[in-house]
Parts: C-alpha cells; sequence; structure tokens
C-alpha cells in the first residue's frame, strides 16, 4: 500500500487557491492514501466567528469537497484533509476523507486548541474509516496530547492514524512516533509550513511532516521549510501485529479496571 503526505504553506482565505494548488501537486501521483494539513483550504488564524463564517462550507456541497473527490476519483487517491465546516448552524474543525470509490465521511476534531474554543463546536465522537483493505483513523492536530484518541482508534481497527495537522510545538511528531509504539499502528502526520499573522494573534508553524511504522521508526519526513509531497510503500499488514514479546500482546494485556479504579475512588 502507498501513503504519504503533502505538507503545504496556506495562504489564509484563498480557498480556491489552495485547493488549486494541491490538486496540482497531488495530480502527479495515483494509487495512494494521502493527508493533508488540518485548515489546509483557508488557513488557521481567524479573527472573529464572521470571517470563519466566510470560509466555512458544507459538506458534501462546497468547492473543497467536490474538488478533492474529482481529484480522488481522477487518480485513484484516498485523501484525508482538514477543513472549517459549516454544519446545521455550527462551525467544526473536521478532517475529511474522500475515497477514489466517491465515499465521504467527516470527523469533527474533538480536542479544541486554544483560540479554536472561540469559534467552533467540540466533536463527540472518533471515527475508523476504510480505505480500500486498510483501516484508517482520523485524528486532528492537538488530538496528538491525548494518548486516548490513538488507543480508541486503534482498538477500533485503525492500521494507519491519519492526522491533518497545524503544529506549533517542537516536540508533537516525537510524541506520534510514541503513539504509533503504544498501539503498534502507522501514521501519518501531515503539517504546514509558514507562519500566520492576524491582528494581535501570530503563529509559526513547525513543519516537520513525517510518515512512522508501529516500531515508531520515521519513513519518510519534510523539513520545517518547504512543501513537500512523500510517498512510501508499506505492508499495512505489520500494523496487525500487536505482539512485544511471544508472551506480551499489546490489548489482551491491557487492564481496563485498573485503569479506571484509582478514578472512581477519588470521586
Amino acid at each position: 500500500m502507498r501513503i504519504g503526505f503533502l505538507q503545504l504553506r496556506p495562504r489564509f482565505g484563498a480557498v480556491q487557491e489552495n485547493v488549486r494548488k494541491a490538486a496540482a501537486m497531488l495530480d502527479r501521483i495515483s494509487d495512494a492514501t494521502i493527508v493533508l494539513p488540518e485548515l489546509f483550504n483557508a488557513g488557521y488564524l481567524f479573527r472573529n466567528k464572521e470571517e470563519l463564517s466566510s470560509l466555512a462550507e458544507t459538506i458534501p456541497g462546497g468547492f473543497t469537497v467536490s474538488e478533492m473527490l474529482r481529484l480522488a476519483k481522477r487518480r485513484r487517491l484516498n485523501l484525508v484533509f482538514g477543513m472549517a465546516q459549516r454544519h446545521k448552524g455550527r462551525f467544526y474543525n473536521s478532517a475529511v476523507h474522500v475515497s477514489s470509490k466517491g465515499r465521504i465521511e467527516v470527523y469533527q476534531k474533538a480536542h479544541l486548541f486554544d483560540r479554536e474554543k472561540l469559534f467552533f463546536t467540540r466533536g463527540s465522537s472518533f471515527k475508523v474509516v476504510s480505505a480500500g483493505d486498510a483501516k484508517l483513523g482520523l485524528l486532528i492536530c492537538y488530538d496528538w496530547v491525548f494518548p486516548e484518541v490513538s488507543r480508541a482508534l486503534a482498538l477500533g481497527g485503525a492500521q494507519i492514524l491519519c492526522h491533518p495537522s497545524n503544529l506549533v510545538l517542537p516536540y508533537a511528531q516525537d510524541a506520534m512516533r510514541t503513539r504509533c509504539i503504544e498501539n503498534r499502528v502507522f501514521a501519518i502526520t501531515a503539517n504546514r509550513i509558514g507562519s500566520e499573522h492576524r491582528g494581535a494573534a501570530s503563529l509559526t508553524f513547525t513543519g516537520g511532516s513525517q510518515i512512522v511504522n508501529p516500531m515508531g521508526e520515521v519513513l519518510a519526513s519534510a523539513s520545517d521549510r518547504s512543501e513537500s509531497l512523500r510517498v512510501v510503500e508499506i505492508d499495512v499488514g505489520e500494523a496487525n501485529n500487536k505482539n512485544f514479546t511471544p508472551n506480551n500482546h499489546l490489548f489482551k494485556d491491557r487492564v481496563p479496571s485498573l485503569y479506571t479504579a484509582l478514578v472512581r475512588k477519588r470521586r
């Protein structure tokens, strides 16, 4: 199976420009599963909810999903990308999976970072989706801080964690290596590069997009300065082996009753 990331430098508010640039870069490859950054089409630093409202799109009816779906079908791609979603009068920081067969699935970010809480509604469930014979677990950026997310996705059958991101902290990529070891899964982190300065707010993004295997080894990575498309070949079946030793199984050795006992006691 071929998997990869597309690391980008989006221009804030330029939805059509950002989407068409990404599509042009992806039009060089086929038969792969590719992850793009969080909010890749619109940019990240919204100044107010009115600005978010002008850039958020419905799913599946909006421009971004329509264009990415057309590309996925033409190039036989499975794409996971981040965007601002408008749904039933609310806004979500969402990851969208579009398949080469025309399937569309959405995960709404559960753990909102910093100023995201001013604008977005928190999602209420996690999502594992199919990409051919592989199972993809969807998470977004700050979700990496919570090991429960990756564990829940892995217990739900995910073999590859797909992680659209706008990372600004320098250690998130290393933490994702740990998430792979903890769960014996692959992970694709697609980060963005560049800076955004909007009003009094300013952020610089760390790049460093990467593909990690179930042993925590980095199979491919990007710099912190360049747009980059990287694709590698993997045996996704490696993620089905949860044995640490001949006598230790990662999931069968779990003792969930112990993990909640102290919490119950403190209550």
